[in-house]
């Protein structure tokens, strides 16, 4: 997987710059992220892992698919990724390019897990806290976890804070057993 990171990373940072400086930056995530669609469809991955289907045969199934869709530097992109046989790394392309486009909008991103569903008061007040906390606007993506037995474990970047039950029970779980 780090080296799909790898090979997509300069692709994404060169659209990421060119979405900048055109300030285009929502036209390409929408671009991309159609692309990334159609390139995980499981029939346009046959076509790319397949040998007999030619660079130009790819690349019209791919700028057919995304007809009118597509703005004509997203269809040069196309091209480039198709003649360098990176279209298979579309969809990390886009997830590095929506990260790029985070960190220069002074987003972060969270990832809430709950052992209930929260309303949206209980979400606006966590959401407000951790914004407080990180001084960014924070977008949360909240998922219910019934093993977590209560509380909540809110993952923002490589951060975790785990005020979960089942993370204090295997908290001390941990120390009574040194």
């Amino acid at each position: 997987m780090a080296e799909n990171i790898t090979i997509a990373r300069p692709y994404a940072e060169a659209v990421f710059r060119l979405a900048r400086e055109t300030n285009t930056l929502d036209q390409w995530s929408e671009e991309l992220s159609l692309l990334a669609q159609i390139v995980a469809d499981e029939r346009v991955a046959q076509c790319i892992s397949n040998p007999n289907v030619t660079r130009a045969q790819l690349e019209g199934l791919v700028l057919g698919v995304c007809g009118e869709h597509l703005g004509a530097t997203g269809r040069n992109f196309v091209q480039v990724l198709v003649q360098y046989a990176r279209l298979a790394r579309m969809p990390e392309i886009r997830a590095l390019f929506e990260q790029f486009k985070l960190e220069h909008e002074g987003v972060l991103e969270a990832n809430i897990q709950s052992a209930f569903a929260m309303d949206d008061t209980q979400i606006r007040q966590l959401v407000a806290a951790l914004e407080t906390k990180y001084q960014r606007k924070v977008r949360a993506e909240i998922s219910v976890d019934a093993q977590l037995i209560g509380g909540v474990k809110i993952m923002v970047g490589d951060q975790v804070l785990d005020a979960t039950v089942r993370g204090s029970l295997e908290t001390m779980s941990a120390a009574l057993t040194r």
